[in-house]
């Protein structure tokens, strides 16, 4: 499963509105542009993905932040070694598990990554759910106050005492917007916000709508034309019964065997990134005995719902995308067809 990911503002987008919101792009050339296929988790995107890398000469850019750690495999739904030798994919399995990647890595490494796409004359396919890094190449990265050690030790303080759902319900009354798309036990993304909001007396999310403001006046237009197709289901139900499948299917190919080899390394923890991934933390929990191992199944599938319920509400901030409802018998070429247009444009 995908971790726990972070979120953000509603999003500008520097597509136009309407159907012919995805621009053309150039194999090679002055513009640099690229298609992104996003959704939640479960929603169908690597299938979609292969069918695209089917009809067009492309190469793949993960939008993934669980994705680029190595050795965990199973529980992130990772592509298998022959589906990631049948098409170029990119920023998968680069990074250790005891090391974090950022938003500001993702930008920089996806903005060479597209520049080098197109010098190969195939198109940058970008497929992920970490909506984050979606913004961060779209809008920019935020102009906000750094880490200050002692207001986040001050946080961890508070959250020791009165658990971090407190400091949750703290941040809903400083920055509703950013409090609404994080779980209430988001530690870490509870902490930065509340940090950002005492160095500046600025909620997150000022933060993010400025940066997204400045963004639109000062970048190129070659270089923030996108398309973007979002892969959303129509009925909830279906989305559910594919990630309890997912999970069970997980669990049947080992998924229990590979945190176990993670945590035998001795260096990794839950306070990781990597670690807090959903899945992961659960399967942690119950092998350490904090949580019942009889109610991992429950607890995973239950934690995956809620990440694809703010995957989802990331999507819908987003006004100039493509729907796709992936639960459509025909949803496939539905992408397909976007796809088509996209590039006759």
């Amino acid at each position: 499963m995908m971790d726990e990911r972070r979120a953000g503002p509603p999003q500008a987008s520097s597509a136009p509105s309407g159907g012919s919101a995805l621009h053309a792009v150039k194999s090679v050339g002055a513009q640099c542009q690229w298609i992104g296929l996003a959704g939640p988790t479960a929603s169908g995107k690597t299938a979609a993905a292969f069918a695209i890398a089917k009809q067009h000469a492309l190469e793949i850019i993960s939008v993934d932040s669980a994705l680029v750690y190595r050795g965990m495999d199973i529980g992130t739904a990772k592509p298998t070694a022959q589906e990631l030798a049948s098409v170029p994919h990119h920023l998968i399995n680069i990074r250790d598990p005891l090391h974090a990647y950022s938003a500001a890595e993702f930008v920089a490494d996806a903005t060479q990554l597209i520049e080098d796409i197109h010098a190969r004359g195939k198109l940058p396919l970008l497929v992920g759910g970490t909506m984050l890094y979606f913004k961060a190449l779209l809008d920019g990265l935020d102009d906000m106050p750094k880490a200050d050690a002692a207001v986040r030790a001050a946080l961890e303080a508070e959250a020791a005492h009165k658990g971090w759902p407190a400091l949750h319900a703290e941040l809903a009354r400083v920055d509703a917007v950013t409090a609404a798309r994080l779980s209430p036990n988001d530690s870490q993304r509870i902490s930065r916000a509340l940090e950002v909001f005492r160095l500046s007396g600025q909620p997150l999310s000022f933060f993010h709508q400025q940066n997204a403001t400045k963004s639109i006046a000062k970048t190129p237009r070659h270089s923030r034309a996108n398309a973007l197709i979002c892969l959303e289901p129509h009925d909830r139900a279906w989305l559910h019964e594919r990630i309890a499948q997912r999970f069970d299917a997980m669990l049947a190919a080992g998924f229990i065997d590979e945190v176990k080899a993670l945590r035998a390394r001795g260096d990794l923890h839950l306070d990781l990134p990597s670690m807090r991934c959903v899945g992961y933390r659960q399967a942690w929990e119950a092998l350490d005995g904090t949580s019942p191992m009889a109610e991992l199944r429950d607890k995973g599938i239950y934690a995956t719902r809620q990440l694809a319920k703010r995957q989802i509400t990331w999507l819908r901030s987003m006004p100039d995308r493509q729907v796709v409802a992936c639960d459509a018998p025909d949803a496939v070429q539905q992408v397909l067809d976007l796809v088509a247009q996209a590039r006759a444009a």
